[in-house]
């Protein structure tokens, strides 16, 4: 039923923001489309936090981005010329295809405070639209269905689920719920609470893979909350940084891009940058 547990790993992304990574892991690189996972936080900041702890502009090729937060803001401005706020319960969905520029601010919290925790996930875009027009979409509302069965409290935040489809514009897509073996490859992520899967109980943090053609009943052992993720492999991916493509040649033409100036960077938010990470201090990263 469980194929592997991973344990999210503590990650610096560059000025003192710390996050929770899981994928990519080293026993397992991918799940169906998602070739990145992330939790933020939850972590508590206290008005007038250092600047340092935003996330700089920095470019993306060749996959989505896709933005979730639980508590707090960040603001959003990319190359494409938006400027959009995320608030809880919302969704950016960001293509960056060919190639995109953003940075992820937290302003809000700056000037007031908060409790910032939220998710970011990759999911690479398939070969026919690797080289798509960079685009972004933002999504609440009745835009990501939502839904109050025996006790699961349940919101889609993209793709299609027992005939629910989110309105985000994908490429590939106590309580107990199971979980369909529709897809080839599945995962639950606990954000907070502890759940069984099975007989195994997972704890906050952690992301189990399922085995692959079986329905896996998930339980809470507590008040939780969950998040599944899955779907269809798109084929081999090469992962640099924040760049992702089907084509080794093309990651090398995307760090060139990127080092000599050549990706457009945000309006109104072009005064630094994320510098790739063989060319500036250790550590750097982009989210």
């Amino acid at each position: 039923m469980i194929e592997l547990v991973i344990d999210q790993r503590a990650r610096d992304l560059g000025g003192g923001f710390t996050v929770g990574r899981v994928l990519p892991f080293a026993k397992r690189r991918t799940v169906g489309p998602f070739v990145f996972f992330d939790q933020m936080g939850p972590i508590t900041l206290a008005p007038g936090f250092p600047r340092t702890f935003d996330v700089r502009p920095h470019p993306h090729i060749g996959l989505a981005t896709v933005t979730y937060l639980f508590a707090g803001a960040l603001t959003h401005r990319d190359s494409t010329g938006v400027h959009q706020e995320i608030r809880p319960g919302e969704v950016n969905w960001m293509v960056a295809g060919r190639g995109i520029t953003h940075s992820e601010r937290l302003e809000r919290a700056r000037r007031h405070g908060a409790t910032m925790h939220g998710i970011q996930a990759w999911v690479a875009l398939p070969t026919e639209h690797e080289e798509t027009a960079p685009a972004f979409y933002h999504h609440e509302g009745a835009d990501l269905p939502a839904w109050n069965e025996h006790g699961v409290v349940g919101r889609l935040l993209a793709g299609e689920i027992a005939g629910r489809r989110a309105a985000v514009k994908t490429h590939s897509a106590g309580a107990c719920r199971a979980i369909a073996a529709a897809y080839s490859e599945r995962a639950v992520f606990v954000v907070q609470g502890v759940v069984e899967v099975g007989a195994q109980a997972l704890r906050a943090g952690q992301m189990a893979v399922l085995t692959p053609g079986q329905i896996a009943p998930v339980a809470a052992a507590e008040p939780a909350t969950v998040m599944v993720l899955g779907g269809e492999p798109v084929g081999e991916r090469f992962v640099f940084w924040n760049f992702v493509s089907s084509s080794k040649a093309r990651l090398e033409q995307a760090k060139d891009d990127w080092r000599h100036g050549r990706f457009k960077l945000p309006p109104g938010d072009d005064q630094e940058f994320t510098p790739l990470p063989e060319d500036g201090p250790k550590g750097t990263a982009g989210a």
